[in-house]
């Protein structure tokens, strides 16, 4: 069986025996990987074989890959990736006291170690281990073990951290610069947010990107304009990533804050041009994640007025989503843009055999856009098949003759 089929029924057992027999370093990672994913924190087996991993593996790249495992399976997992490697047994108490334990590993020789140990403190979050990260952060040679400490450190989100963050902007890592815009805009303050505001108007396109994905993290709308600014970036890197930091940033912010970040993002997306769009409908089109898909939905309509016809299409398409409320933001972003293409394209969808659900969308829009030509197909479908689209097609002949 192949390591996915493994995980996929959840044996444990069998992914730890690839763990031991494998000669692929890779596949090692993998399976330390998936065993953290699968299996639970008192599993002790898979416990002691990650452990057994991190500490004997002559691979840096699987050793990694065991700290990984134990930082998902949790805290007292990498407790004892602590205990083995020191011969000390963690005595149980306060988080302080076991966050002082951990931070003492921060020094250890053992980069492994180091990272489980900056790992455990984020998940802790306890803030009295900011400084022993920070210090840890402006010594630690090994970039890895730096891209821990900026991932703890934007989990603890404690301000204290941000002058550090701010020096490893320029880390010669790009991984750890990356972890540590992602830790400011977590963090969020005006110094953070200003130092990743900064970024978006480097002349490296690399660092551009960086800040673009990183200030989706904020729950601010603050953030809005400099991404709406970067939607013009020369970069077509920079562009994808404000986009889908716009997206990301609706699809993270507390409730009572989205209408104020969705109407700031409209006002700044209103003159969008092709190259802001087409990343949107590229998400619209491809996305794996429910809420990117239903802000593309929605935001389409908004943005544009003057659709091309592949725009038509994604959204048109989208009316048969199984998820009814992206359905639903497709047929009012359809509403707000309107016009002979979409009309065609909604009459074609309600000829076809496509899901009642759908049609009956399609039915509602043309009862807000169409004009002759769908007050005949329309009036048609008072007689269909399905319920749901003869009570929209009713409601929408109606609506019809009232503008003749």
């Amino acid at each position: 069986m192949s390591l996915y089929d493994l995980a996929r029924s959840g044996d444990a057992e069998g992914l730890q025996e690839m763990l031991e027999d494998s000669d692929n370093p890779a596949v090692r990672k993998r399976a330390c990987e998936l065993l953290g994913e699968i299996a639970d924190e008192d599993d002790t087996e898979t416990v002691e074989a990650l452990v057994s991993t991190a500490v004997t593996d002559d691979e840096e790249v699987v050793r990694a890959g065991a700290v990984d495992g134990l930082d998902q399976l949790g805290t007292e997992a990498v407790e004892e990736l602590l205990e083995d490697i020191t011969g000390n047994k963690i005595e149980q108490g306060a988080d302080w006291a076991v966050a002082k334990r951990f931070a003492k590993a921060l020094s250890s020789d053992i980069p492994e170690l180091r990272m489980a140990a900056a790992s455990a403190l984020g998940k802790l979050g306890d803030e009295s281990a900011v400084s022993s990260l920070t210090n840890a952060l402006s010594s630690d040679g090994n970039p890895k073990v730096r891209t821990r400490i900026c991932m703890a450190l934007g989990e603890i989100a404690h301000p204290s951290a941000v002058p550090a963050l701010i020096k490893h902007l320029e880390d010669p890592s790009g991984r750890v610069r990356e972890e540590a815009a992602i830790a400011l805009s977590t963090i969020g303050t005006d110094q953070a947010l200003a130092a990743l505001t900064d970024m978006t108007e480097s002349e490296n396109a690399s660092i551009r990107r960086i800040a673009a994905s990183a200030l989706g993290e904020a729950g601010t709308a603050e953030v809005v304009e400099p991404l709406a600014n970067a939607l013009a970036d020369r970069n077509a890197a920079v562009r994808s990533a404000a986009v889908y930091s716009i997206l990301e940033l609706l699809s993270n912010v507390e409730t009572q804050k989205s209408h104020q970040i969705r109407d700031r993002i409209v006002t700044e997306l209103q003159d969008a041009d092709e190259a802001t769009v087409q990343p949107i409908v590229e998400i619209l089109e491809e996305s794996g994640q429910r809420r990117q898909i239903r802000n593309a939905a929605w935001f389409l309509g908004r943005i544009v007025e003057d659709p091309d016809q592949h725009t038509i299409e994604v959204l048109v398409d989208a009316l048969e989503s199984d998820d009814m409320q992206t359905s639903q933001f497709a047929a009012t972003s359809l509403a707000e843009m309107g016009g002979e293409a979409v009309e065609t394209e909604l009459i074609d969808l309600v000829k076809s055999d496509a899901a009642e659900d759908a049609r009956a969308q399609a039915v509602f829009v043309l009862g807000k856009i169409g004009g002759e030509r769908s007050q005949d197909v329309v009036s048609n479908l008072t007689d269909d098949d399905s319920k749901q689209v003869r009570k929209r097609a009713f409601s929408a002949v109606s609506k019809l003759k009232g503008r003749q």
